[in-house]
């Protein structure tokens, strides 16, 4: 065997040792849970209280829960791939302080939350956390669906298959493959994917009123990614960027009085 062919072989089976790592790592390249349980209160959160939600399959979802002021809307809101609900405090209580309600939903293994987190069972628990809303008298024409960063395709997905008075999308992506196959752009991406998020294939399903927001500087997901949603999506739609944002930090940009202003706007 001549030198070169060991080298080829010798590259060849390095390169199908890492996709083969890849692969049954990926959920851990995805999610990046903060497990810490912390009760609103003790982060100066006034009217939240934590609520447990049993999953059927026995998992135990932790979440957060500001009722809305009297003729207000619900946010059913849905955190992004890293940290846990405390890291959300303070966006929480600019909602709250927006006359907006707000039910925050930890995924699985983030916040106390047990079980292991997946594209299936995050839809699940999303569906899990309307129907205790719907349940406890909450009307679905008072409920905005709120995705930020990966439960922007969450709440895509539980919009196609739910009434409700709007959704929200923070820093949306197309799809998860689309940014894994820019991540990491060795490795076969597209056919190694579990959990696809596959937004931009449904989001023509929406048929409530539509709000994107995208930092012009997000450095995690492209703008151009949430203007292809935007593009892709049904009317009545909107688009707001922030020349200044960058990711999920949208809040500290105005964000908040646009949702509000947007929210006033689709209830007249």
């Amino acid at each position: 065997m001549s030198g070169f062919l060991k080298i080829f072989l010798y590259a060849a089976i390095v390169y199908l040792a890492v996709v083969a790592i890849a692969y049954a790592a990926q959920r851990k390249l995805m999610y990046f849970p903060d497990a810490t349980r912390i009760e609103p209160a003790r982060l100066g959160l006034e009217g939240v209280r934590e609520i447990e939600l049993q999953a059927p399959d026995g998992a135990r979802i932790i979440a957060w829960y500001a009722p809305a002021p009297a003729g207000q809307p619900t946010l059913l809101y849905f955190h992004g791939n890293g940290g846990n609900l405390a890291g959300r405090a303070l966006r929480l209580a600019r909602y709250q302080n927006a006359r907006l309600g707000v039910f925050m939903v930890s995924w699985r293994s983030y916040s106390g939350s047990t079980g292991i987190p997946s594209e299936r069972v995050n839809v699940a628990d999303a569906r899990l956390a309307y129907d205790y809303l719907t349940k406890r008298g909450v009307a679905p024409t008072d409920i905005i669906l709120y995705g930020e960063s990966l439960g922007t395709g969450v709440a895509v997905q539980l919009a196609t298959s739910v009434p409700v008075a709007g959704v929200a999308l923070d820093a949306p992506y197309t799809s998860t493959v689309e940014l894994g196959a820019k991540a990491y752009p060795f490795l076969p991406v597209r056919w190694l994917m579990h959990d696809r998020y596959e937004s931009a294939r449904r989001i023509a399903g929406i048929s409530t009123p539509l709000l994107i927001l995208h930092g012009a500087r997000d450095t995690v997901i492209p703008v151009a990614m949430g203007q292809r949603l935007h593009a892709l999506a049904r009317e009545p739609k909107k688009l707001i960027l922030f020349p200044n944002g960058n990711h999920v930090d949208l809040d500290q940009h105005g964000a908040v009085d646009e949702l509000r202003k947007w929210i006033d706007e689709i209830r007249k």
